[in-house]
């Protein structure tokens, strides 16, 4: 018998649902659902997600060989049931409706995803792996490596909340686990509630916020908050937390120990928050780093796939690089829920099939995370016009030469070309660009275009042979993924006595609109096979300059989901303030166009 041709999977319900197709087990198309219904971290059935993989991969849902969801409904039901009744009475104001919305369709989803896929055959497979299988799957079967531990971190599955498994070849076993309600992502995003950002989303806030304070509660979680073993596993002192009881992830034993209660979204950020930043920062890192060195000696591998949201971590990553606990390190770009999808895909694929595979070496088959949809000249040309768009249209090189000067001179530019990228980092096709020289371009980028706090950090973008010129980090890190340090040279100090959000006015390299307050960057490398365009700009840029460095962030504003469309495009760059667009062969001045006002959807956080 042989394997499924075309396999289709989906990941819902939570957050960050999404769809990936794989060809005879070969990523074909994968994309988030929040990307076409434009509503950050959309959880509901991706519908429109599966509409793309399908037409892109040239598909009808009868052709279908096999759907996978990337959870248990089961087994996830019987925990929120279990851990209601752990707490009973707490918990009863929450109950009705959890367990509603789960008798409404959650429970019995192969008859969901017939009803939603019309035409799906009668005998094509719907299976379901446990969650952190499929976040497993994702991160080893696409990874360079033909054996690697794996390690996967994120709130919870169905009960797993962490997992150190072993891939080998066509195989892949988990080996350990911890268990709900103790949970790493749980913890670090009761810190981001109660720092006063939006959980599964301001976890990079938080992040972002933690070099501007010290340390000083770190004691405190350790002793108050977590139990840690040596070997990373723990337990959380639950009465400190109100997950299960009610509908905040905090309470007030908690609040009392880091100084009085949660922080408003839109309150002034004191240095009591950028010190608890920084102190769950810390002990996330040490905790991974425990994972990873249980994870080393429980397998012997020398080589490392990360996943699960916790993997999003790039700082915690970074510092797991420099320490090397393991010689190599790959982690899945779509590590959160999304990558759930692809990881049930792959999953599913490779375990229909007959007899595994000889083990031969591998290559990175995320394709550079460029799995998204793509847009003709045609298709942009028609949307710029329904807007009635003042733009020309360059030959590739005039548009390289062209954003090449536009950047030299402060501009700033929005960047959209060929297919969007699978998973929450922009890395060069849905991008917004700048040059990394200018002082004050985090600082616009921020306040005038992204319209989002302006303590957080910009990405560099170089060339994947000059990283080391620029950066302490001599690995490839094509998905923006790794923090490293920029080098000793080109820093500057600030001024003695300079701290918190003060730091903000003082530049810390030659390099000022990447480099954060502690001199790190998290760095996308980019390779002339993964994108041609990007590298042929970087290399235009660096030959007009002499720098070999752009800033990337996301081409979005606050609150939105990254753009996929040239209307999104569109509608997002004549409502901020950005200077140019370059969409296609298309290039956009923004002075140019019919007056819009600024649309601030959330007021920025103030210096």
């Amino acid at each position: 018998m042989l394997p499924p041709r075309h396999v289709l999977g989906l990941s819902a319900y939570y957050h960050d649902a999404a769809a990936a197709l794989l060809r005879d087990g070969q990523i074909i198309a994968a994309a988030q659902e929040e990307r076409f219904t434009r509503i950050k971290n959309e959880p509901d059935f991706p519908a429109q997600a599966i509409a793309f993989c399908l037409r892109y991969g040239g598909l009808k849902p009868a052709d279908l060989d096999c759907v996978v969801f990337y959870d248990k409904p089961v087994l996830k039901f019987t925990r929120l049931l279990e851990s209601y009744l752990a707490v009973a009475p707490g918990g009863w104001r929450t109950f009705p409706e959890v367990v509603s919305n789960w008798l409404g369709g959650k429970l019995d989803l192969r008859k969901t995803i017939r009803e939603e896929l019309p035409g799906l055959r009668a005998d094509c497979p719907i299976l379901f792996t446990a969650h952190h299988e499929a976040h497993a799957a994702s991160a080893f079967y696409p990874s360079p490596f033909t054996e690697a531990a794996i390690l996967t971190i994120d709130a919870v599955g169905e009960w797993a909340t962490t997992t150190i498994g072993r891939g080998r070849g066509d195989k892949i076993e988990l080996l350990q686990e911890l268990r709900f309600p103790h949970s790493l992502g749980m913890l670090y995003s009761a810190f981001t509630d109660y720092c006063g950002f939006r959980i599964n989303s301001g976890e990079y806030k938080l992040m972002g916020l933690a070099p501007y304070g010290e340390p000083i509660y770190a004691e405190a979680i350790l002793r108050e908050l977590l139990d840690l073993k040596a070997d990373g596993s723990f337990w959380m002192n639950l009465d400190c937390f109100n997950f299960l009881r009610g509908t905040t992830m905090t309470n007030a034993r908690f609040h009392k120990l880091f100084g009085g209660p949660p922080r408003r979204p839109e309150e002034t950020l004191e240095q009591r928050h950028m010190d608890l930043a920084r102190s769950i920062q810390v002990v996330t890192e040490e905790v991974v780093l425990r994972l990873a060195r249980h994870a080393r000696t429980l397998t012997g591998e020398k080589h490392l796939c990360l996943a699960g949201g916790v993997a999003l971590n790039c700082v915690a990553n970074g510092r797991l690089l420099r320490e090397r606990v393991f010689d190599k390190i790959w982690i899945q770009p779509a590590a959160s829920d999304a990558g759930g999808a692809l990881g049930a895909a792959l999953a599913g694929w490779h375990s229909q099939r007959n007899q595994a595979e000889p083990v031969s070496a591998k290559v990175d088959t995320m394709c550079g995370a460029l799995l998204g949809p793509e847009y003709s000249d045609e298709e942009i040309e028609a949307t710029l016009r329904s807007h009635e768009a003042k733009f020309q249209k360059l030959s590739q090189s005039e548009l390289l030469d062209t954003t090449v000067k536009l950047l030299e001179a402060g501009k700033v530019i929005g960047w959209v070309q060929g297919r969007m990228e699978f998973g929450p980092r922009a890395l060069g096709n849905r991008s917004i660009l700048g040059d990394a020289r200018s002082p004050r371009m985090q600082s616009i980028m921020n306040l005038k275009v992204k319209f989002r706090e302006s303590f957080r950090p910009f990405a560099p973008i170089v060339r994947r042979e000059r990283v080391g010129d620029y950066f302490e980090l001599t690995e490839d890190s094509p998905y923006m993924l790794l923090v490293a340090p920029v080098r000793p040279e080109l820093r500057l100090s600030p001024p003695a006595g300079v701290k918190g959000l003060d730091l903000l006015k003082q530049p810390r390299s030659t390099l000022p609109a990447v480099t954060h307050v502690d001199y790190s960057a998290r760095i996308q490398t980019v390779a002339r096979h993964d994108n041609p365009l990007l590298y042929e700009l970087l290399l235009r840029f660096e030959a007009a300059t002499g720098c070999g460095v752009l800033v990337n962030t996301s081409f979005n504003v606050r609150g939105e989901p990254i753009v996929c469309s040239p209307e999104d495009a569109y509608r997002c760059f004549v409502h901020t303030e950005m200077d140019y667009l370059a969409i296609g062969n298309f290039l956009l001045d923004r002075t140019e166009q019919a007056a819009r006002p600024v649309e601030r959807r959330v007021a920025p956080q103030a210096d």
